[in-house]
């Protein structure tokens, strides 16, 4: 029989687990963006909320913090570095517009999560006040991050397309919710439990998307492929009725 503090463990290494799939999911995303050196139409926004998510976790797993959350510390640690990585990418790929916004919003976020530690580190003296207070700011945050595709699926519900709303990303979400929901129900952590149980629901509110509008997606993408070929074969037809007129005239000049 395992005791709560083994289940929890259990349950938690899962949800690192998921946690990580959900933190690689957009790799296809980044490699079609750096594949066609753009971000299309691509949202850094649920990228900077993960970022600020991450570095608020990590801060609240610390023993000073909240003792006994090795688990939260390690997977959240590695998805920070993780978005750096995809928010770097962002930038190198960004107009120069989107990419001076994206910086502002990034030294924004350094600069609260900076201020936050040096705050509660040095000026809260009980470790229970002090996960009070983290914890309910990861809240937010964790809120936040998976909010932060609410702007996609609006995209996707005004486009009919799930084209821009990766399906990995969605799925991972859902399962990531799960997980961390049963992690913080086992031994009581209102601060997991909640943000973490709206994320399952919002991740289960995506995958309906995908599954209604991927059909209409999958045409869209078709048409748009057939109408490309068209275009090619219409300019090539165009190039080679040109070529073709200019040797008539050459010839015709010769004959003269």
């Amino acid at each position: 029989m395992f005791s709560k503090d083994e289940a929890r463990t259990a349950v938690g290494i899962i949800g690192n687990i998921t946690a990580l799939i959900l933190f690689l999911s957009p790799v296809p995303t980044f490699y079609r963006i750096w594949k066609k050196k753009s971000v299309e139409q691509y949202s850094p926004v649920p990228y900077l909320a993960t970022f600020v998510n991450c570095g608020l976790w990590v801060l609240y797993g610390l023993p000073m913090v909240h003792p006994h959350s090795t688990l939260v510390v390690t997977i959240n640690g590695t998805g920070f570095v993780i978005e750096v990585i995809y928010l770097l990418l962002f930038l190198i790929y960004s107009d120069r517009k989107k990419r001076l916004r994206l910086v502002l919003i990034v030294a924004a976020e350094c600069l609260f999560m900076a201020v936050l530690a040096l705050l509660v580190l040095t000026s809260v003296h009980s470790i229970k006040l002090r996960s009070t207070i983290v914890g309910s700011i990861c809240m937010v945050g964790n809120i936040m991050m998976y909010a932060s595709p609410l702007a996609v699926m609006k995209l996707v519900i005004t486009t009919r397309s799930v084209e821009f709303m990766p399906f990995f990303l969605s799925l991972s979400s859902f399962l990531n919710g799960i997980s961390w929901t049963t992690y913080a129900i086992i031994r009581f952590d209102p601060f997991i439990a909640a943000p973490n149980g709206m994320g399952s629901l919002l991740g289960l509110a995506q995958l309906i998307l995908y599954a209604t509008f991927y059909k209409s997606t999958r045409r869209m993408m078709t048409e748009r492929k057939a109408k490309s070929e068209v275009g090619l074969v219409e300019k090539a037809y165009a190039g080679n009725t040109k070529k073709s007129n200019t040797e008539n005239q050459n010839g015709n000049v010769l004959e003269v």
